[in-house]
C-alpha cells in the first residue's frame, strides 16, 4: 500500500461508515433511494454552473448533444410529480471549471425531497444529519482549517439580513430591489469594503461578491449556521417567501465557514420557473458566450407537482469536516490527478 493512500484510509472509511448511516437514516424515516440517470437534456440552468458536454449518436444518425447532470434535481422532481413523496439520492454529480480545497469536477452529492412538507422539515432534517456525522464518523468536531463546530449543537437560524449587518455592517434591507439606485447604493457599501466592484457587476454579483468575502467565513464556527430568507434575486428554483416578494424561500447550512447545503422550498409554477431560466441563460451568454437548453419534459412535470421542499448536501464536505482532511480530495476515494485543474 502506498503511503499516500495508507494515509488517506482512515478517512476514506470513515466516509464509507457515513455513507451508510446516510441511507440507513433515510430508509428510517421512509424514504425511497433514487438513482437518477447521469446524462441529461439539460444539466441545469444557473448562470454559473458549467457542465460536461457530451452526444449520443446512433451508427447511422446525427449526434444528439447530451450532458452529464450538475444534479439530479431534474430527475427528482419528475419522479415527485409522478407520485413520490419521500425520495433521495446520494450519487456523483459532474461541475466543469471547478477544482480547489473544496472543489472536485465529480463529487457527491446527497439531495432529499419531501412532499407536502416546508423548511422547517429541511432544518431538522439538516440537523439530524450532522448528529448523525458525529456518530457515524466518532467527530466531536468539525474542523476545516483554523474552524470548529459542535455538530450535537442546535444549529443557529441567521436571516441573510442580520447576516449581512452583523459581518459587514451593512444594512441590506433598503438595498432589496430590481432599480439601479439599490444595486448603486449595494456597491458603494460592497466598495466600502475594500471589495473590487466591476461596472458591469449586477446586483446579485456584488451579493455573492460580499457574502463570499465577509458573510461565509463566520458563518458555522462554534456551532452550525441555517442562513435563511434570501433576496428573491437568489431564489433559483425556490418560491418566494409567502407575504414578503422580496425574499426566497431558501437556507443554507454552514459549518466552519464551508457552505454544505442549499435547501429550497421548490417553486411548482412552470411558467415563472421558464423565465427565470431564461434570464439565467441570457445572463450566462453574456458572461461566458454560452447557454445550455431547457429540459422541457422537467418544466412539464413542474406543473403537476405537489408542494414539497428538498434540500442538496455536498457530501464530500461533510466527510471533509468530520475527518479534518484540508483537501476534497483526500476523501475522495479515486480523485483526479493533481496536475488536472
Amino acid at each position: 500500500m502506498d503511503a499516500r493512500h495508507a494515509d488517506r484510509r482512515p478517512g476514506l472509511l470513515a466516509r464509507n461508515r457515513l455513507r451508510d448511516g446516510v441511507r440507513q437514516w433515510f430508509s428510517g424515516q421512509d424514504f425511497v433511494e433514487i438513482d437518477t440517470a447521469h446524462l441529461q437534456i439539460s444539466p441545469g440552468n444557473e448562470t454559473h454552473i458549467g457542465a460536461f458536454a457530451t452526444a449520443f449518436r446512433l451508427l447511422d444518425g446525427p449526434e444528439q448533444p447530451l450532458y452529464l447532470h450538475s444534479s439530479p434535481e431534474f430527475a427528482a422532481k419528475k419522479l415527485l410529480a409522478s407520485g413520490e413523496t419521500r425520495l433521495f439520492s446520494l450519487g456523483h454529480v459532474y461541475r466543469n471549471h471547478e477544482r480547489g480545497p473544496l472543489h472536485h469536477p465529480e463529487f457527491t452529492m446527497l439531495e432529499w425531497y419531501r412532499a407536502g412538507a416546508g423548511l422547517e422539515a429541511m432544518m431538522q432534517d439538516c440537523a439530524a444529519l450532522l448528529a448523525l456525522t458525529a456518530a457515524t464518523t466518532g467527530a466531536a468536531q468539525l474542523v476545516f482549517r483554523d474552524n470548529r463546530c459542535d455538530p450535537a449543537l442546535e444549529p443557529e437560524r441567521l436571516s441573510v439580513i442580520d447576516a449581512f449587518q452583523r459581518h459587514a455592517g451593512i444594512a441590506l434591507e433598503p438595498l432589496l430591489g430590481t432599480d439601479e439606485a439599490a444595486r448603486h447604493g449595494f456597491a458603494e457599501a460592497a466598495a466600502g469594503l475594500g471589495l473590487r466592484i466591476s461596472a458591469d457587476d449586477t446586483w446579485s454579483d456584488i451579493f455573492s461578491k460580499v457574502l463570499a468575502a465577509r458573510i461565509e467565513p463566520q458563518l458555522g464556527c462554534g456551532r452550525a449556521t441555517l442562513l435563511h430568507d434570501y433576496p428573491a434575486s437568489e431564489a433559483a428554483l425556490a418560491r418566494l417567501k409567502p407575504g414578503d416578494s422580496r425574499l426566497a424561500a431558501r437556507f443554507e447550512l454552514y459549518a466552519c465557514g464551508v457552505e454544505l447545503a442549499n435547501a429550497f422550498d421548490e417553486l411548482t409554477d412552470a411558467e415563472e420557473q421558464r423565465r427565470r431560466m431564461e434570464r439565467a441563460m441570457d445572463e450566462r451568454q453574456r458572461i461566458y458566450g454560452s447557454r445550455y437548453p431547457l429540459d422541457e419534459a422537467f418544466l412539464e412535470a413542474l406543473a403537476h407537482m405537489p408542494p414539497a421542499s428538498g434540500c442538496a448536501l455536498g457530501f464530500d464536505r461533510l466527510v471533509m469536516l468530520a475527518t479534518g482532511a484540508p483537501r476534497i480530495d483526500d476523501v475522495i476515494w479515486t480523485p483526479l490527478p493533481a496536475m488536472i485543474g
